[in-house]
């Protein structure tokens, strides 16, 4: 099956783009973004991820301001055959300019949300270490993604049931994520012999500061044992102009970072944070966080019951739902993943921006997890 970007030099294997080179069910390809102002009076996260093998193409938007409610929208289709073709219903993304400017509409539906974004990058591509994760019992890899992050600006509009929000890029970051590979998503698989789940921990942290951005990601075992962990740190420009084109070779990667967390009283949510970068060369960083805001990741179908992402939905489906991220009941499964907006200082006193990413599942012997969803003390 062929498709528009087949006509591009841009082959990996002997078969056409259409054709991924594993047949595991579960390989994806996803566009992420966020986007937050630094007083943490509101968020909003877009995603949109195609399944080859599952015949799934889905997307979500969901908006969270300060006091009020999260509002989500979420759409599937079957996975169109053309890559290009990047649309569910009423929402789409448009790639004006690669890894320069997306734009993402949300036209009227029946969930109340809409919106008109522009995306503008202030970075250049940052490309993450390959992420590979091995099943706790057994053989088989239940993750192996690349991934990529860009820092920018955003422009435009969102409208939603409780307002809207004048979106301006003098005030609004945001981060674009872009991965593909394998990982687990949608319906899970049956038959074979009963395996024993196992613990994970996983940390994100882009963060902004007024002429760089740090960032860190760290998987940890159920001993806190590093799986993954990095962390780099590279230069903001002013105008898309001034970019790389695509890898910066101003980015500096870190020998290794650390994070350390202290957690709400009965929950695995954040309550405050600290990330240490340690140089090839020179003296530890370390950026303390404060959470400001918090946005439930289920918004997006991360974790949800009913939209997670990559399930047979049906030809074309669309939903929503509104909640009040401060009267969940945190341990429950699809609430333990979460982002929230933080104030970020570091060593030197310096103030930024960003968010911190985290799911803990499981035994977690850093924070004293002994079970698979026991709160901190």
């Amino acid at each position: 099956m062929l498709n528009l970007l087949d006509d591009y030099p841009v082959h990996q294997t002997p078969e056409p783009l259409a054709h991924p080179a594993t047949s595991d069910r579960n390989v994806y390809d996803r566009t992420w973004f966020n986007g937050y102002v630094a007083d943490g009076s509101w968020y909003f996260g877009i995603g949109m991820a195609i399944y080859p093998h599952r015949g799934v193409l889905d997307c979500a938007f969901s908006v969270v301001e300060a006091g009020k409610l999260q509002h989500c929208f979420y759409g599937s289709r079957r996975a169109p055959v053309e890559r290009t073709d990047m649309g569910v219903g009423p929402f789409r993304i448009e790639i004006v300019e690669p890894m320069r400017q997306t734009r993402v509409i949300l036209e009227d539906n029946d969930s109340g949300i809409t919106c008109d974004l522009t995306f503008s990058a202030r970075t250049g591509s940052l490309q993450e270490a390959r992420q590979i994760l091995t099943a706790a019992s057994g053989t088989r890899r239940v993750m192996d993604a690349t991934r990529f992050d860009q820092f920018g600006r955003w422009t435009g509009w969102i409208r939603h049931p409780e307002g809207e929000i004048e979106v301006d890029d003098e005030s609004c970051h945001g981060t674009k994520d872009r991965s593909w590979g394998v990982r687990g998503v949608g319906e899970r698989e049956t038959g074979g012999a009963p395996a024993t789940p196992g613990g994970i921990c996983f940390v994100w942290t882009p963060l902004i500061f007024d002429d760089r951005i740090a960032h860190a990601i760290f998987f940890d075992g159920p001993q806190g044992e590093a799986l993954v962990r990095e962390g780099f740190q590279a230069p903001i420009y002013s105008r898309e102009a001034d970019i790389p084109a695509t890898e910066d070779p101003a980015l500096e990667r870190m020998a290794t970072a650390r994070h350390r967390i202290e957690y709400h009283p009965g929950t695995r949510l954040a309550k405050q944070a600290e990330i240490d970068l340690l140089p090839l060369q020179g003296d530890m960083q370390t950026i303390s966080l404060e959470p400001l805001l918090k946005f439930q990741m289920k918004g997006l179908g991360y974790g949800h019951p009913e939209w997670k992402q990559g399930a047979w939905q049906g030809e074309l489906a669309t939903g929503h739902e509104s909640f009040d991220p401060r009267q969940l009941e945190m341990l429950a499964p699809e609430n333990l993943h979460t982002q929230q907006v933080v104030r970020a200082v570091d060593c030197q006193g310096r103030v930024g921006t960003g968010v911190i990413e985290q799911i803990c599942v499981g035994p977690y012997a850093p924070a004293g997890f002994e079970g698979f969803l026991d709160g901190a003390n």
